[in-house]
């Protein structure tokens, strides 16, 4: 087996598209397909079903894959290695939600790129419930996400920041001049949520329930931004990061509300994926982060 071939093979298993590999790997479609086959004829075995159009993998391309990523990361590793380069370069792919892109990621991307110029980040959307996946095979070298620390097979997973969440309300709204709220006076309130994978909504439900308060007349966004002004137009009470509405709450247009049976939090938290090898780029990324963003957090601990 040849290393491009293995590649190959890794990037048409990815999108399950010859075509789509040709265009990554900057190959003609022939090349692909002749660099597939060459594969399938060493091994004696079928990797892909042709079904017209569409492309599957077999059983044995499916437990081929793992090996393909840990003889291609070995490689890299090897290379790098070798050749006595530790300084950052090539492309790094971030994951991160949109809250932390908008409020946290800017200052960390500032920093990396005044000390690693040579780097090309890459900002690709929020994995959600394939985080181990899209770690393990390589389409993400870091993820930065909002959640509870958490445990998970193959994963490092680092809590940076404890980010608080905040109940906020349109200033003209009943509840936003009281002196304190009780989570029953959200009963048959319209509340405005994030997706239902949202670490911080299943926290706010989970409050809810246990205080006996019926969620009726919900609306769900995928966009923080759209909560916000949604709640400035006075359309329902949300609850978000401190730091997504520390500007608005500050210049009045939107208010915090006291409640002290609701107080939560989650933490910006950094993964990536404990069994593969990590390049300079992502190393050196890892660490500024950490100086970055460890500083409004009284202690940072490991999990994973």
């Amino acid at each position: 087996m040849e290393i491009r071939q293995l590649a190959t093979f890794r990037a048409v298993a990815r999108d399950l598209s010859f075509s789509r590999a040709a265009g990554a790997l900057h190959y003609a479609q022939s090349t692909i397909s002749a660099q597939i086959q060459a594969l399938e004829q060493e091994l004696g075995v079928s990797l892909f079903d042709r079904l017209g159009r569409r492309v599957a993998l077999t059983d044995a391309g499916r437990r081929l894959l793992p090996y393909a990523d840990r003889i291609l990361s070995l490689s890299t590793e090897a290379r790098s290695e070798v050749s006595g380069s530790s300084t950052p370069a090539g492309t790094l792919t971030v994951s991160a939600g949109e809250t932390l892109c908008t409020y946290r990621l800017p200052a960390v991307l500032r920093e990396y790129r005044r000390r690693h110029p040579r780097v090309q980040l890459v900002l690709g959307p929020q994995v959600g419930g394939q985080l181990r996946q899209q770690l393990g095979e390589g389409r993400m070298d870091v993820v930065l996400e909002l959640r509870r620390p958490f445990e998970a097979p193959g994963l490092t997973v680092e809590p940076l920041t404890e980010e608080p969440l905040r109940l906020v309300a349109p200033p003209r709204h009943p509840l936003a001049a009281a002196r304190q709220v009780r989570l029953r006076d959200l009963q048959d309130e319209p509340l405005l949520l994030t997706e239902a994978a949202c670490t911080y909504r299943r926290l706010f439900e989970d409050a809810l329930g246990a205080a006996g308060v019926r969620v009726t007349g919900s609306m769900e966004f995928h966009s923080v931004e759209a909560i916000k002004q949604c709640a400035m137009a006075g359309v329902g009470i949300a609850m978000l990061p401190t730091v997504a509405v520390a500007r608005e709450v500050r210049l009045g247009q939107l208010r915090a509300l006291r409640c002290p049976e609701l107080k939560l939090s989650v933490f910006t938290c950094l993964v990536w994926h404990r069994d593969k090898w990590l390049p300079a780029a992502a190393r050196a990324f890892i660490e500024v982060c950490r100086e970055v963003l460890s500083g409004a957090s009284p202690g940072r601990r490991r999990a994973g």
